[in-house]
């Protein structure tokens, strides 16, 4: 790809959506972008960055910009998250919440889904303890598509293979030919609503946990500082905040700092979470 087109691709993503390509994966966005040149019936990928210098179609920006958004996830992906969810979490919201007895967890990036399905289970797995509580779990993502698959909840043999325990596997889905499908009472606890991380987050109100793993690190210096500042407004301030592995709010933001025993879970400044256990 000629450094002027992959410029004009560059500058059009992170417009969009604030995601970063460096010049050293051009040969991913022509993976990726090829089958969209061909869907719209450009003769070559050329011919579709070539009208991409006039006034495109917004459905077709939508489409590179989706094809381009980072799908990779799995059910309790990485499994340490989910384990503090349940052992430190799930037990601080029940003792913390009991007056008013509701809670909100917004899973942002949610991809396919399978990430605010595994919360959906693991609460589930705790019923008889949040027996009319109110729990609510809104799960966001850029792309309208993968919004509707995840709506679905309909996964492949090897969607459910990686990192699905198989209790929950046997509890809460059924097998629909070489499909399985994830239970309704699952898929009710779950809102799905397109939403793109530039955009303000001011009507999502106010939430006790948010999950923000492994889509922070596509975006500049810049952009994290913003959105962390928006996160930090959105999460009460006993809240608790879920980041990647390999994501830090260190050298970007003072709004956060990471909770002491809990690797990737991050607390706005004053929260009692950051005291120093006796």
């Amino acid at each position: 790809m000629r450094l002027i087109d992959f410029d004009i691709y560059r500058d059009l993503l992170k417009e969009k959506s604030g995601l970063v390509v460096t010049q050293d994966k051009a040969y991913l966005l022509e993976s990726r972008l090829t089958p969209i040149a061909a869907k719209w019936n450009f003769s070559s990928l050329d011919m579709m960055t070539a009208n991409l210098r006039g006034v495109p179609e917004p459905k077709l920006i939508d489409d590179i910009v989706e094809a381009m958004t980072t799908n990779e996830t799995s059910f309790f992906r990485d499994m340490r998250p989910f384990d503090t969810f349940r052992d430190v979490v799930m037990p601080y919201l029940l003792q913390s919440r009991i007056h008013e007895r509701k809670f909100r967890i917004w899973c942002a990036a949610a991809s396919s889904g399978q990430e605010p399905y595994s919360l959906a289970m693991l609460l589930k797995s705790q019923k008889n303890q949040f027996s009319r509580w109110s729990m609510e779990i809104l799960a966001t993502d850029i792309s309208n598509d993968i919004l509707e698959a995840a709506k679905g909840g309909l996964y492949s043999q090897f969607e459910v293979q990686r990192g699905l325990p198989v209790q929950f596997l046997l509890e809460h889905f059924k097998q629909v030919e070489d499909r399985w499908q994830i239970s309704d009472d699952i898929k009710r606890m779950v809102q799905y609503k397109q939403f793109n991380l530039l955009d303000s987050m001011a009507g999502f109100g106010q939430l006790d946990v948010i999950f923000c793993r492994n889509v922070l690190i596509y975006f500049d210096e810049v952009d994290k500082a913003d959105i962390f500042s928006r996160l930090a407004k959105q999460l009460k301030d006993d809240g608790f905040l879920f980041l990647g592995g390999s994501e830090t709010v260190i050298g970007i933001t003072d709004q956060f700092a990471p909770v002491p025993d809990l690797r990737g879970v991050y607390a706005k400044k004053g929260s009692p979470h950051l005291e120093k256990k006796a």
